[in-house]
């Protein structure tokens, strides 16, 4: 099984950039296919990007397409996440998860091990 520990997270101003990473332990880090989540004060988690096991294919929320850029490197059981031109309403914790079903279509409830999170503050 695979544990998943996330990193980078900080405050930032508006208009800013964060960069977070997911580094994986275990077995077959480059088979499963990555995603990150975020959940912000009070509300659920939620579905933000994903990438496939080969880096080739990925899918972006619409709020974030633009702005954010997922990208990994099987060769240090890492995924990352470039966070660009961040807004307020990024503020989250934001989360990594395994996957290891068929990427296309993507299902949330396919998504598996999870790490403890990161605390993205945006502040205006």
């Amino acid at each position: 099984q695979v544990q998943l520990v996330e990193s980078g997270g900080g405050l930032v101003q508006a208009g800013g950039s964060l960069r977070l990473s997911c580094a994986a332990s275990g077995r077959n880090f480059s088979s499963y296919n990555m995603g990150w989540f975020r959940q912000a004060p009070g509300k659920e988690r939620k579905f933000v990007t994903a990438i496939n096991w080969s880096g080739s294919d990925t899918y972006y929320i619409d709020s974030v397409k633009g702005r954010f850029t997922i990208s990994r490197d099987n060769d240090k059981n890492t995924v990352y996440l470039q966070m660009n031109n961040l807004k307020p309403e990024d503020t989250a914790v934001y989360f990594c998860a395994t996957h290891s079903r068929p990427f296309r279509p993507l299902r949330l409830t396919d998504f598996g091990s999870w790490g403890q999170g990161t605390q993205v503050t945006v502040s205006s």
